[in-house]
């Protein structure tokens, strides 16, 4: 069993970055692929990226590419989201998941969520 809390979210101003962190309970975290959800009012939740269990290897949503960073932390049993250069559009509940692979967060095969984070971003 794994129980994931997310913290970090918040309001910010359009172009500026926040940190998310996903903090979870459990020895079996290093074994997990980590990834991140949204979900915007009215929308479905989709994955904005993942990372690998051992942090070797990561995905991203195209629209985030080049402004978001995932990495983890094994000794901490912690993963975190960095996002930058943030836009409006960008606003949403983040939700962190834990997953057998990062082909599995792609398709939303999620074993463990966590309860999200709020960020909005003003324009």
């Amino acid at each position: 069993q794994v129980q994931l809390v997310e913290s970090g979210g918040g309001l910010v101003q359009a172009g500026g970055s926040l940190r998310l962190s996903c903090a979870a309970s459990g020895r079996t975290f290093s074994s997990y692929a980590m990834g991140w959800f949204r979900q915007a009012p009215g929308k479905e939740r989709d994955p904005v990226g993942a990372i690998s269990a051992s942090g070797g290897s990561t995905y991203y949503q195209d629209s985030v590419k080049g402004r978001f960073t995932i990495s983890r932390d094994n000794a901490k049993n912690t993963a975190y989201l960095q996002m930058d250069r943030l836009k409006p559009e960008d606003t949403a509940v983040y939700y962190c998941a834990a997953a057998i692979d990062t082909r599995a967060v792609r398709i939303g095969v999620v074993d463990y969520w966590g309860q999200g984070t709020q960020v909005i971003v003003s324009s």
